[in-house]
């Protein structure tokens, strides 16, 4: 795990900025993005300064940035607006906001993979990563960092629509063990693949899905119509102790970029068992972890303590 000096921390001279611009590439090829953990980071770290806040101006640096929305009409939607409410649904920072208590729609904020929320002193310097930038009527300013442009901060009416297709979030109330043993063997799909789909479920990604099926002692490839009851059960207990885990230690810095909004890193990456540990010891039998690709994702398995499953025999 790189542990290198996040680009957003103070301001970039010459030199760095010629170095991220060499290496971003091959970062890049190996970077994870946020998940619900670092998302669910942001977006509590970012509450209390943005709650009650009347936006006063918006500026706009990279117009791809607003997902479609002109610079001038998303501009018109946010000006003047009251910040309500600030929270997290899959992968996407929710800022709900309003006008004379009304509903006055949201801003839906997807990190990528060099995304960085923060609120700021609007007289001070953003840097050059600066994509939009909120000024507040409490002299800050929410900015939107993105080094590769990758992230988007959409503006929308009413989001429902948006996330119809969502799957339930994991630390809700809606994931219960039975309802995921229930939606398992309703499927016939390899494990990992599944959830990674958001459809099935919201906000996992590619880094808690491995730390969870090893700790459940299930393979990436085993079919979800042969889980027992009992290891979807265990499964389900491994996700949420495992986001819960995370979130305390806000989130992973799994690269240079990932910084909460306060500019600390994650620390859940020290206690990754498999994850990006390809060729060390598993901690609990010994035995080396391998790494593989399993629907295009680079993944992490021990083969010790997640059997591979055998291949069917033809009925």
């Amino acid at each position: 795990m790189e542990q290198n000096v996040s680009p957003f921390i103070g301001n970039p001279g010459p030199g760095l900025e010629r170095d991220l611009r060499q290496s971003v590439r091959a970062r890049i090829l190996r970077a994870a993005m946020p998940e619900l953990p670092e998302v669910e980071t942001t977006a509590r770290l970012v509450r209390p300064r943005l709650l009650g806040r009347s936006v006063r101006a918006a500026r706009v640096g990279w117009p791809r940035t607003l997902g479609g929305l002109g610079t001038a009409a998303f501009e018109r939607a946010v000006r003047g607006a009251e910040v309500r409410a600030v929270g997290r649904r899959a992968k996407w920072v929710v800022i709900e906001l309003a006008r004379g208590g009304a509903p006055a729609g949201v801003l839906l904020v997807h990190l990528r993979m060099t995304g960085r929320l923060v609120v700021e002193d609007a007289a001070s310097d953003a840097g050059p990563w600066l994509r939009v930038g909120l000024a507040l009527d409490d002299g800050n300013e929410l900015r939107f960092l993105d080094v590769r442009k990758f992230g988007r901060m959409l503006y929308m009416a009413d989001p429902a629509a948006h996330f119809a297709d969502l799957g339930p979030e994991p630390l809700g109330p809606e994931f219960t063990a039975d309802w995921l043993f229930g939606a398992l063997r309703e499927r016939r799909r390899a494990l990992k693949p599944l959830l990674l789909d958001q459809t099935f479920v919201a906000g996992l990604g590619n880094i808690y899905v491995d730390e969870a099926l090893f700790a459940a002692g299930l393979h990436p490839l085993r079919r979800s119509d042969v889980v027992t009851r009992a290891q979807a059960s265990e499964l389900h207990a491994a996700i949420q102790r495992i986001l819960a885990a995370a979130i305390e230690r806000e989130g992973s810095s799994f690269d240079t970029f990932y910084r909460t909004p306060e500019g600390r890193p994650g620390e859940y990456q020290h206690l990754f068992e498999v994850y990006g540990r390809g060729g060390e010891a598993c901690r609990r039998c010994g035995a080396l972890i391998v790494r593989s690709v399993v629907g295009q994702r680079g993944t992490h398995v021990c083969p010790r303590c997640q059997p591979k499953p055998r291949p069917r025999r033809p009925s």
